[in-house]
């Protein structure tokens, strides 16, 4: 794996800039935000490149912007992938229910990209299994998801209120659109509309009736 600051020299070298160059940029982005923390000195840049020292967060920036680089990719050079953000998730459990802004920024997703043949969409199966090959794709593809008003919710670990049709710990997607509480009678409390509500203490998901 080649070390962060060889990458830093190396795209450096490539755009002709020199560490003057790279110093003077940022400081027109420490004139521009009143924060010296985005200032890159030749000599810090000479330790970001041969000495291993790890860059500030706004120093990352500085860099972003000067060699003309997506934020993601200078953190994954550092070993922060926020493309593990969706799994990483899984270690914490808030126990409230509240909406779910831990993914915008993710660049790719996991999604199965072979599955076995014997797989019947029809019959009730584990999935898991079925799935003989993970793939990741840009999230660019999944944009038709976007063409409506939705927006993701988790329920919380101590969230009982529509146990056991969505337990703790899911994550549902909310039609925003559908703003209206629908009355009638409904086949059984499975077809029953659900409802992702804020309330004073928070949020929770619930069957709502008018009064």
């Amino acid at each position: 794996m080649i070390a962060p600051g060889a990458n830093l020299r190396t795209l450096r070298e490539q755009l002709g800039l020199t560490m003057r160059d790279v110093e003077a940029a940022s400081q027109r982005l420490v004139g521009r935000y009143n924060n010296q923390r985005y200032l890159i000195t030749t000599g810090g840049l000479a330790d970001f490149e041969t000495k291993g020292v790890t860059p500030g967060v706004h120093q990352l920036y500085s860099l972003a912007i000067i060699y003309r680089l997506e934020f993601n990719r200078i953190l994954s050079w550092y070993g922060v992938d926020l493309n593990q953000t969706a799994s990483d998730l899984e270690t914490s459990a808030p126990p409230r229910t509240h909406f779910s802004q831990a993914l915008p920024n993710t660049a790719e997703i996991a999604k199965p990209i072979r599955i076995d043949q014997s797989f019947d969409p029809r019959t009730t199966s584990n999935f898991a299994p079925m799935v003989k090959q993970w793939g990741t794709v840009p999230l660019a593809y999944l944009q038709q998801l976007a063409k409506k008003d939705y927006s993701y919710g988790y329920i919380g670990s101590e969230d009982l209120t529509m146990d056991p049709i969505l337990p703790p710990g899911s994550f549902v997607q909310v039609d925003e659109s559908r703003n209206k509480v629908f009355e009638g009678d409904w086949r059984s409390e499975y077809y029953r509309p659900i409802y992702f509500v804020e309330t004073r203490e928070g949020y929770t998901c619930c069957w709502c009736t008018v009064g």
